[in-house]
């Protein structure tokens, strides 16, 4: 990994190169303190998605406060941030390719691992993959709660799928996940509350299908940022997985109410061009940041809108002058992390420590 040339521990926040992925201490932490003391109260198990950040420095900073672990999304990322000391993972997501279950498999020597399925056939190449590598994987299955995309029915197809996987040597049944990803974005908390209704009532029927079987379900996870609450007081998911909190960006400010956690990502960048006819232009553009969920806010400058992008230009619908530098909160923080070897850690201005993106890429 590069080295971050753009940045120096102890300088002034204005002396960082840009462009830069900026994350802001006091709100990171404030974020990590506040969803830690709600899972507390709310009695459920914490486990935040790590595909949100990336970042081993936070995923461990979260763990710390007492989450059970983190999640990730591919192989890949569980593989990094296992080699730099995370070790509770659950991937939340579906395998199926050879090699990345036999890379699982090995992973769980290292850790413990856990994942999910919702595919029958699957099962036996799980098993087989666990049995060489001589561990016990925890296989969730996955049951589709409304968003019509991964996890089976539910009920007693899930309920089958379940007793294969506890029928399995090396693999062991481990429960259930119910992802409702389209609901983490739904504007205002009523149609929110209503598709996580959907959701709750599928697992609820699962159980009782598992139940009926004689199954017991000890773990249900799922939810995010957008929903966490509605979950975690189902009386159903014993986990939440929320992972934007940590960082926030300008999608999630959209919802109503907004989340109770501050900003703590920003793109750093600065004035390239300001010739006086109106606007500005800085340079943060598309390789940059996301913009798969609009254009940035413009933190410093609230008055001022980002308009149009580039490769590598943004356009501001404002002057400022030549050479500003300024935060931008991105749409979407997931994407644009990714974009990013490292991000410089401010804290009062000032630059307190650089932090590799462990899993930058991994997209295996």
């Amino acid at each position: 990994m590069a080295r971050a040339l753009y940045a120096v521990i102890g300088d002034p926040i204005v002396e960082v190169d840009t462009p830069a992925l900026i994350i802001d201490l006091d709100a990171l932490e404030h974020n990590i303190q506040q969803m830690a003391d709600y899972a507390a109260r709310a009695g459920v198990a914490l486990r935040p998605h790590a595909k949100a950040h990336k970042c081993a420095e936070i995923a461990l900073r979260q763990i710390s406060h007492g989450a059970v672990g983190v999640c990730a999304q591919k192989v890949s990322e569980a593989e990094a941030l296992v080699d730099a000391g995370v070790r509770n993972v659950l991937i939340s997501n579906e395998i199926v390719a050879p090699r990345k279950l036999e890379r699982l498999a090995a992973l769980a020597r290292r850790a413990t691992i856990s994942t999910c399925v919702d595919d029958e056939s699957i099962v036996p190449r799980f098993d087989a993959a666990a049995a060489n590598a001589g561990v016990t994987l925890d296989i969730l299955v996955e049951v589709d709660v409304g968003g019509a995309r991964c996890g089976q029915a539910p009920g007693e197809p899930a309920a089958r799928l379940a007793r294969r996987v506890a029928s399995s040597s090396h693999l062991r049944f481990a429960g259930l996940q119910g992802y409702q990803g389209r609901a983490q974005h739904l504007r205002s908390e009523t149609e929110r509350r209503q598709a996580i209704e959907i959701g709750v009532a599928a697992i609820r029927t699962t159980i009782e299908a598992l139940r009926r079987d004689g199954i017991s379900c000890d773990t249900v996870t799922g939810s995010g940022t957008g929903t966490y609450p509605l979950e975690s007081l189902s009386g159903v998911y014993t986990e939440v997985q929320p992972g934007s909190y940590v960082l926030m960006d300008a999608d999630y400010g959209r919802n109503a109410p907004r989340p109770d956690f501050q900003n703590s990502l920003f793109v750093y960048t600065q004035v390239m061009s300001a010739t006086g006819r109106g606007h500005s232009v800085v340079d943060a553009g598309l390789k940059a940041m996301s913009f798969d969920e609009g254009m940035p806010l413009v933190a410093d400058y609230p008055g001022i809108a980002y308009t149009r992008v580039s490769d590598e230009h943004g356009t501001l619908d404002g002057e400022i002058p030549l050479g500003t530098k300024l935060r931008l909160i991105p749409g979407h923080c997931d994407p644009t992390v990714n974009l990013y070897d490292w991000c410089v850690a401010v804290r009062n201005d000032r630059v307190e420590a650089l932090w590799p993106i462990v899993a930058r890429g991994a997209i295996l």
